[in-house]
């Protein structure tokens, strides 16, 4: 199966699908592995990952498939010169950058034939992004978990705006709040060439998250997150006590510096790799609502296509509405 877009072209994939580069759920070899072999672009998360580990990911990666896959970095972690010379070394076939400026690593990998993908969620760090000449964009809603735009402005909103303020510059892709292909559908729709998942990536076997943590997800509803520690590194994480004292510290105006404390003392690994899912930050998107199993990653790809499937024929107008929705839906299924 192959649904050709402007960011299938550019990037090699079958399937305008995305899985998105997440601490720990994503920072190994299977859940990319198992993505990019299904067609779509699977992604290596390299945030806490030490130099070691990363290296025998994408060799891993690279062992089990001769399809595309793209490793992230966010360019403020710690030790980033390090991880760049070694995504450098190692020739990944995409680079997706998040948290800094594209002149840091754009000319070097682009040097040697990387395509550079750069995270952004405004418009004008979509323009500034395009003119130093990244080869396409992932914009990011305020639905969308992990760190969400400051300002919060909807996926719908800020991928058409960046659409059409970018005119067909380079192709985009939307994130934030995407967990099935009736969301794919929505991307594409609103001119963006392929929608990043996140969230529902983390309720497969493959991602390396503890059982308590997967189990949080499929259990939470669309309104069980909320966005803590502005000014911090803000993220979209899902209610607990962690989050709610970080609300009321928030609320009652404590003083930032014990703020920052309070905000430090949760972590993503005590959730992630510990399982505390009380203390520790818990990060997904208001998609959460929508993820209610656990299925293998590949099996999510093609349910995703499927779904996209369906939705583009239940659409009024369509070349494919002369057959009967239910029968679409059914087939798809």
């Amino acid at each position: 199966m192959r649904i050709e877009t402007a960011i299938t072209r550019l990037l090699g994939i079958d399937l305008p699908i995305l899985q998105a580069g997440m601490s720990w759920a994503s920072s190994n070899a299977a859940l990319p592995l198992a993505v990019s072999r299904a067609g779509g672009l699977g992604v290596i998360a390299a945030g806490p990952m030490r130099l070691p580990a990363l290296a025998e990911a994408i060799d891993a990666v690279r062992e089990g498939t001769d399809r595309p896959f793209a490793v992230n970095i966010p360019l403020y972690r710690q030790g980033a010169d390090e991880v760049l010379d070694l995504l450098e070394e190692k020739r990944v076939p995409i680079l997706i950058a998040s948290q800094g400026g594209p002149k840091k690593y754009l000319e070097r990998f682009k040097g040697i034939g990387t395509t550079c993908l750069h995270v952004v969620a405004s418009e004008e760090h979509a323009l500034k992004a395009a003119g130093a000449g990244v080869d396409g964009l992932i914009v990011v809603g305020g639905e969308a978990g992990g760190h969400p735009p400051t300002e919060l402005v909807s996926t719908l909103v800020v991928t058409r705006a960046v659409v059409r303020a970018l005119a067909g510059a380079v192709p985009v892709v939307a994130s934030g709040g995407f967990a099935d292909g009736a969301g794919l559908a929505a991307a594409l729709s609103l001119g963006a060439g392929a929608a990043n998942f996140g969230t529902l990536f983390m309720a497969t076997p493959e991602a390396g998250l503890h059982p308590a943590y997967k189990q949080a997800v499929i259990a939470a509803s669309s309104t069980d997150t909320r966005t803590v520690g502005r000014g911090f590194g803000m993220i979209r994480t899902l209610s607990n006590p962690f989050a709610e004292r970080m609300a009321q510290a928030e609320a009652a105006g404590m003083p930032a510096g014990d703020r920052r404390a309070l905000f430090a003392a949760g972590t993503l690994k005590m959730a992630a790799l510990d399982g505390d899912v009380a203390e520790g930050k818990v990060e997904a998107g208001q998609s959460v609502g929508l993820v209610r199993l656990i299925e293998p990653a590949g099996d999510v790809v093609r349910r995703i296509t499927a779904e996209y499937l369906a939705a583009r024929a239940g659409l009024p107008g369509s070349d494919a509405a002369t057959e009967p929705r239910d029968a679409a839906v059914a087939a798809a299924r």
